[in-house]
């Protein structure tokens, strides 16, 4: 008679620091800077980061805030300027190079276009979150739909979340059905989360 396996039980996400075992409403990311890649922690070890320069700047704790800048608009010859094919990237100011780095989701995963300060200045550099933006750790997210830009400050770990997602889902020349459908799932959850910085006005 065969025997079939029973299914294993997922893994519990370990602490990359300490090792401990945490739990998924007490998981935090660090960014190691020099690697541009994210480490998961748990609230003990995340918090030794929590300023930085902490640890010689090696590593970063990454951010909970959304922000949203309901003025932000950006006409068909601006995106151009950003040479992003798709209609989705975000955008993230790396400390040790000095420079914009901006990211789109593709079916091979996070793929980069380098873009000149010039162009940043141009194009984003004027808008009010990027002067919040914090290095490393936190991006503009910018979504092109229905002949608008929406424009958020978010974590940087949720950038990747989505790209991850789109790699996975991906299907077709431009993503398939169930793509989209995820793709408006999760910008209706930043949308929620998002807040407007004092001073600024969502639109009617």
């Amino acid at each position: 008679m065969r025997r079939f396996a029973g299914r294993r039980a997922p893994r519990p996400e370990v602490c990359e620091l300490c090792g401990v075992a945490v739990a998924e409403d007490a998981h935090r990311h660090l960014v190691e800077v020099e690697k541009r890649s994210l480490v998961c922690a748990c609230t003990a070890c995340a918090l030794l980061f929590d300023r930085p320069g902490a640890g010689g700047g090696r590593f970063r704790l990454v951010p909970r805030r959304y922000l949203a800048d309901p003025g932000h608009s950006l006409d068909d010859g601006a995106w151009e300027l950003l040479q992003i094919p798709v209609g989705v990237a975000f955008f993230f100011r790396n400390a040790s190079l000095d420079r914009l780095v901006a990211l789109y989701p593709s079916p091979a995963g996070a793929t980069e276009s380098e873009l000149d300060p010039e162009t940043w200045q141009t194009v984003l550099g004027a808008g009010r979150l990027a002067a919040l933006l914090e290095p490393d750790v936190e991006a503009l997210l910018l979504r092109r739909a229905e002949g608008r830009t929406e424009c958020y400050l978010v974590p940087i770990d949720v950038c990747y979340e989505l790209v991850g997602r789109m790699r996975m889902l991906w299907t077709g020349f431009d993503g398939g059905a169930e793509a989209r459908a995820a793709l408006r799932t999760f910008f209706e959850a930043v949308e929620r989360r998002a807040k407007v910085p004092a001073g600024e006005e969502r639109r009617p």
